[in-house]
């Protein structure tokens, strides 16, 4: 049997194309900086583009199904034939899916000059295709432990032809079910792999030191409930976004995955920002169930919009540019330690994600704060294009 490094061995073409975290991984980071370049100069009227999405709505579906849809087909492809025992998606194959999300982009951004429901089915044939290929691999090597990940992309796909939907007929998507759904299916895949992969990291980083101070082992019954207890949160919320009973679920959840982190030891990784961050990025998915279970009863302190974007900036967007640095250095032959560089796109993400919180706390000076917080973002995901880029592309190194 031909195994995964024989199989790309026997590939001739570019490194890019070796394994699914090249091109996806890439690809997001360039499009999470030059998506927010254009929406600052949106904002400011400086630019303008022929999509039929306003750029309210345009924002975050470049965002959540964009950048996060690219992150989650770079992770899968690559988790998944770790999971199965069998070969990875690569070469041209590979090369299709990531140019089906090229046109995914182009074809939203472009929208104006074609049928709508051409546009719709641009972007939904990357993770349609993704959804096929997971699917295949689930089933062939009867992995049915990871059915839960399969269940959760065709959740987070419908939900983008749901926001499709909502748009073409209308209604403002980008407050609508189509986006919380799918943010609560991106919420909840950070909640079950987060799950697996934050106190694994840990631990080995841990042991190699010689910490007695371990962990708690990933699932355990409390593990269960937690997810659970998020699980019902989120449905509530998707459904009834504002109702006092999804406030107080999701209150409740808050509190049990901060329990959760806590039992991770992030506390004793300190000194090593590729593991700490991880424990970062997770953080904003309690913060953010609290914060968003607070805006239902005091609206007028804190609102759901401010609320949503400790997910969507915070748990997602830091959980994601620490899998992505993590997962590149690591399959690329690299020391897993986080230099300069790394800390410092680190720091300026959550500066980007406090200095839209704030906005939201201080509608008075939410223009500069929007302007800083886009700027930091740039810089996050513009320096990892320019700092992981060239592994990206490169051969992995050999010893």
């Amino acid at each position: 049997m031909t195994t995964s490094s024989e199989q790309m061995r026997t590939w001739n073409g570019p490194a890019l194309l070796t394994f699914g975290f090249r091109p996806f991984f890439l690809g997001a980071g360039l499009w999470a900086a030059s998506a927010m370049t254009l929406w600052l100069l949106m904002l400011s009227g400086a630019a303008e583009l022929p999509t039929r999405f306003d750029p309210i709505t345009w924002h975050p579906h470049e965002f959540l199904f964009g950048y996060l849809g690219a992150v989650i087909a770079g992770f899968l492809l690559t988790a998944v034939p770790n999971w199965t025992g069998r070969l990875p998606v690569v070469g041209w194959p590979l090369g299709i899916l990531f140019l089906l999300w090229v046109i995914g982009r182009i074809a939203i951004a472009v929208a104006i000059y074609l049928p709508v429901w051409s546009v719709a089915l641009a972007d939904l044939a990357m993770p349609v295709a993704l959804v096929g290929v997971l699917t295949r691999e689930i089933v062939t090597g009867k992995n049915w432990r990871n059915l839960i990940v399969l269940g959760m992309l065709i959740a987070f796909t419908l939900a983008n032809a749901t926001f499709h939907w909502q748009a073409a007929t209308g209604a403002f998507a980008a407050g609508d079910l189509g986006l919380r759904a799918g943010l609560g299916a991106g919420i909840m895949m950070i909640a079950v792999i987060g799950g697996r992969i934050i106190p694994s990291f840990t631990r080995n980083w841990l042991v190699k030191r010689r910490e007695t101070r371990l962990p708690t082992p990933p699932m355990q019954r409390f593990d269960r409930a937690a997810l659970l207890i998020l699980l019902v949160a989120l449905l509530f919320w998707v459904v009834s976004p504002e109702s006092l009973i999804s406030g107080a679920i999701l209150i409740a959840a808050g509190v049990t995955h901060a329990i959760r982190l806590v039992r991770w030891a992030g506390r004793h990784t300190l000194s090593e920002p590729l593991v700490w961050v991880l424990h970062a990025g997770y953080a904003f998915l309690p913060l953010g169930a609290l914060a968003l279970g607070f805006s239902t009863f005091w609206p007028g302190l804190l609102t759901q919009a401010a609320a949503q974007h400790v997910w969507m900036a915070g748990a997602i967007g830091l959980m994601t540019l620490a899998v992505m640095t993590r997962a590149t250095l690591g399959h690329t032959g690299q020391t897993l330690t986080a230099g300069t560089g790394t800390r410092t796109i680190y720091l300026g993400l959550i500066g980007a994600v406090l200095a839209r919180l704030i906005a939201g706390l201080a509608p008075g000076a939410a223009g500069a704060l929007y302007a800083i917080s886009g700027l930091c973002w740039i810089a996050a995901f513009g320096g990892f294009a320019i700092l992981y880029g060239p592994l990206l592309v490169r051969p992995r190194i050999t010893t």
